[in-house]
This record gives structure tokens, sequence and C-alpha cells, in this order.
């Protein structure tokens, strides 16, 4: 079975704001297989929490992932995943149904909340994005 981790953020500066996510993806030897950023525009930081964890999921998808540790430090967003919050904004539901639907592909999921400090990777990532896409 082939395990990876995923340590992924979304951002925006403003609440809708210009926004960003990062991914890190890790092996099961702690290695950095891949990372990777991208500037999504104006949104709020639940979406752009909800797009960093699906295209997250996509990659490790790509990867041929069989099990995963998805690691965010959205509360929100793993307290939705994991069913202990309802999804009440409109906005939000299709990409909450759509990180469902991606993670039902894998055989084995564990969805974690860390610390904002133990994800500072992905949210570098996100900066630069972000600083990046200001520039466009």
């Amino acid at each position: 079975m082939k395990k990876l981790s995923l340590y992924v953020d979304g951002g925006s500066r403003g609440n809708p704001g210009p926004s960003g996510i990062g991914v890190v993806i890790f092996n099961e030897k702690g290695q950095k297989i891949k990372e990777f950023d991208k500037y999504i525009g104006i949104a709020t930081n639940n979406i752009a929490e909800y797009t960093a964890v699906i295209y997250g999921l996509q990659e490790a998808l790509m990867e041929k992932a069989d099990a995963i540790e998805l690691n965010i430090d959205s509360d929100l967003v793993v307290q939705q995943l994991k069913g202990g919050y309802r999804v009440k904004n409109p906005n939000i539901r299709p990409l909450f149904e759509q990180a469902l639907h991606l993670i039902s592909g894998f055989k084995k999921v564990d969805i974690k909340h860390i610390p904002r400090e133990d994800n500072h990777e992905a949210d570098r990532l996100v900066n630069k994005a972000i600083n990046l896409g200001g520039l466009l």
C-alpha cells in the first residue's frame, strides 16, 4: 500500500481577498516528493482551504496513493470533512462534496488538524502564490 502525507493550506489577504493555496506531499520515508502553490484569485479563507484540499487530494490520486494522511490547520475544514460540523455555506458545499468524492478514492484516509506552526511549508507556499498573483 502506498501512503502519502499531505500538508495543505489556503489563505486570503482580506476575507475575501487575493487568495492562494499551498500543498506539500511526503512519501512514507518522510521525503518531500512534491510541492506547489497556486494563486486562485479573490476568495475567502475557507474557499482557499478547501481548494487546497482538493488540489492535494487530486495530486495524491495521480501519485497512485492508496492511503493518505491529510494535515490541515483549519479546524473548520477538518471538522466538516470528518462529519463533526455541518456545511452551512452554499458557496462551500460544492467544494466540500468534491473533497469527499476525492477522499472516497483512497482505501485509508486519516484527516488531522495540526497547529498552524506545523504547517509552515504549505503556509509559505500560500504567501508565495498570493505575492506572485498580485503581480499579474
